[in-house]
């Protein structure tokens, strides 16, 4: 029971919006009416600035850390573990709160990649920071991070269900951005 619980925190907590809860607390537009309508920290960024952004970031990120720190506290088993973390990774997609449209995921995911193994988060993190430096194109940063996980996760945590999590989110992350995919591809995706 306490294992259900716990996906079941999980999935509640990642349907917050921390873009739409800071953008609401900081008298911004909703998220969801902006920008690229996304309900993201890059979207928040466009719109709300650095400061909206880098909380909606925070925000994003501790709601997938969190339920897995938990899940580490109260002892709970790998798998119990995997699950929590995709229970908080699609809360952010699919909030329950918001009629089920989330955002892209990128910083929950991270989130989720720093309560179960760091390394990987940190690899995973200068995956991005290296792409979006050289290309200034936060998707492009986002998908080659996304890419790259299940790679990082097969040398840094060889758990097997931590690689099939690590797979399964990844292509959630790339099916997630198949617009910014179309974008790039045809030149026209917005630089940050």
């Amino acid at each position: 029971m306490l294992d259900i619980s716990l996906v079941v925190f999980a999935y509640l907590l990642g349907s917050v919006s921390a873009a739409i809860v800071t953008c609401k607390a900081m008298g911004l537009p909703d998220p969801r009416s902006e920008g690229s309508r996304n309900p993201g920290a890059t979207n928040v960024l466009r719109f709300g600035g650095k400061k909206a952004a880098a909380i909606t970031l925070f925000g994003d990120m501790l709601k997938g850390l969190l339920p897995v720190l938990l899940g580490h506290a109260i002892g709970v088993d790998e798998s119990v573990l995997a699950a929590t973390a995709m229970a908080a990774f699609l809360g952010h997609l699919y909030p329950l709160f918001f009629g089920f449209k989330g955002g892209k995921g990128v910083a929950t995911a991270f989130g989720v990649l720093l309560g179960l193994a760091w390394p990987v988060a940190l690899a995973v993190l200068a995956t991005w920071l290296i792409v979006a430096k050289v290309f200034k194109l936060s998707s492009l940063a986002a998908l080659a991070a996304a890419v790259l996980t299940p790679l990082y996760t097969w040398q840094l945590a060889p758990e097997n269900v931590y690689i099939s999590l690590s797979v399964a989110i990844s292509i959630l992350l790339l099916w997630r951005h198949r617009s910014n995919i179309q974008r790039l591809l045809s030149g026209e995706e917005g630089k940050v």
